[in-house]
């Protein structure tokens, strides 16, 4: 039987959520802005399948020959199948989402995951739904809609796949906070590169292009990053609860906008930067409370 945490235990196991939850975020915003120029050259189906087999072998070298078969046993496998199954439609519609739209825009799309993993955590975890982290969560949509600014010509046909890689991104992270209580890690990320490699391997015959020489070593880091990325992400909601880590991900729309810059000379306008600082004040302001009201809160006897 699992003994509750203590006030400061609780404290700092959220705090390293959320600092996990940051690094997850600033690596995925990278691994996007790779895949935006690979999505440009290559079928987005090949890029997904070079995500999801690059991890596959990474973590089958990280663990090697031996610790790879423990770690793929599960208690719950079917669980595993349906967050991978949700792992690879947020990618894929994402990946797919770049081909038609800028990063900035695409991420700025998918930060209503917060607000659906808030809600979700409350109904299907049992999670508590305080004002603080309705406040959070609102102010942190609102200056995603500011950055967007609906009717501005952002709301095209193809903001649909951003938005559908919100949902599934959505289900994979309340099932990445139920399952990550009860297992490590490495078992949720050698079960979702597995699905993902054979799934999208499936489509391989009917869309591969051959690989340029100077592409080889981007399809390879986009595995990489997507790996860590990944690991730190399932921590983060194996350590602290969905609804507080969630409204960080907000800041995955600072990083996009940065690469965008760097990369694509996507530059923000004045209402992006407004927008943007909207929503890391919301998020400093939910890590703010939370740790004064974990400072407050007593520990249970017993």
């Amino acid at each position: 039987m699992t003994l509750p945490l203590t006030a400061d235990a609780a404290q700092a196991a959220t705090r390293k959520g959320i600092l996990l939850m940051l690094l997850g975020v600033l690596l995925f915003t990278g691994m996007d802005a790779l895949a935006k120029g690979l999505i440009q050259r290559y079928p987005a189906p090949q890029v997904v399948w070079a995500r999801f087999a690059g991890q596959a072998v990474l973590v089958i070298l990280l663990l090697g020959p031996a610790r790879a078969p423990a770690a793929l046993r599960s208690a719950h496998p079917w669980l595993h199948v349906v967050r991978s199954a949700c792992q690879l439609g947020a990618t894929s519609f994402f990946f797919l989402s770049l081909a038609y739209i800028g990063l900035a825009e695409a991420t700025a799309l998918t930060d209503i995951n917060p607000v659906l993993i808030t809600l979700g955590a409350a109904v299907f975890l049992g999670e508590r739904l305080g004002p603080r982290r309705i406040f959070g969560v609102l102010a942190a949509m609102a200056g995603a809609m500011i950055v967007i600014r609906p009717g501005a010509g952002v709301f095209t046909p193809a903001a649909l796949l951003p938005l559908a890689c919100a949902v599934c991104y959505t289900g994979n992270a309340l099932l990445t906070r139920h399952i990550g209580t009860r297992e490590g890690p490495w078992t949720s990320l050698l079960h979702a590169a597995l699905f993902g490699t054979v799934a999208t391997g499936l489509f391989l015959p009917f869309v591969w292009q051959p690989v340029a020489t100077a592409d080889i070593a981007l399809f390879c880091i986009i595995g990489c990053i997507g790996t860590a990325a990944q690991l730190c992400v399932i921590r983060s909601f194996s350590m602290a609860e969905a609804s507080v880590v969630a409204p960080f991900g907000y800041v995955g729309l600072i990083f996009a906008t940065f690469w965008g810059v760097t990369i694509y000379d996507e530059w923000p306008d004045l209402w992006t930067v407004i927008g943007a600082l909207v929503i890391v004040a919301a998020g400093l302001y939910v890590w703010h409370r939370e740790t004064i009201a974990a400072r407050n809160t007593p520990p249970k006897a017993g």
